[in-house]
């Protein structure tokens, strides 16, 4: 099934397929079957048009999803770094921006950096 653009598995709950949409998730696609009034236990292929066009207005009308809250993100990112503040600043160093320390734990934002360090000694040249 296709709900504003996206493939929905037909065999789910309505309420987990809705978080197949990006910007949607259980919470928020729990508050959208509630003001439709859709049964949560409803499978997406037993939806009625009726139901689904209901979803569809919902959605549209009052959330932010997919291409345009990816692009809303990406202007609040560059935001940051043309005002150099701090989230920028790592935004632009590729470093962890919430806080997270990074002497040992940040390996995948630094791109695996493994440095493999001997005892410290240089061994003496053997002739």
């Amino acid at each position: 099934m296709r709900l504003i653009g996206i493939n929905i598995p037909d065999n789910k709950r309505i309420e987990i397929a809705l978080t197949y949409v990006y910007g949607i998730g259980r919470s928020l696609a729990n508050d959208i079957l509630k003001t439709t009034k859709i049964d949560f236990n409803k499978r997406a292929k037993d939806l009625s048009p009726e139901e689904i066009s209901r979803l569809k207005q919902e959605i549209e009308k009052s959330y932010k999803i997919e291409g345009e809250l990816r692009q809303s993100i990406k202007q609040n990112i560059v935001r940051l770094k043309e005002i150099q503040c701090y989230r920028g600043s790592r935004h632009l160093k590729k470093l962890p921006i919430r806080g997270q320390r990074t002497k040992t734990n940040s390996r995948t934002v630094r791109g695996n950096v493994r440095k493999t360090v001997g005892s410290g000694k240089r061994k003496a040249d053997l002739k």
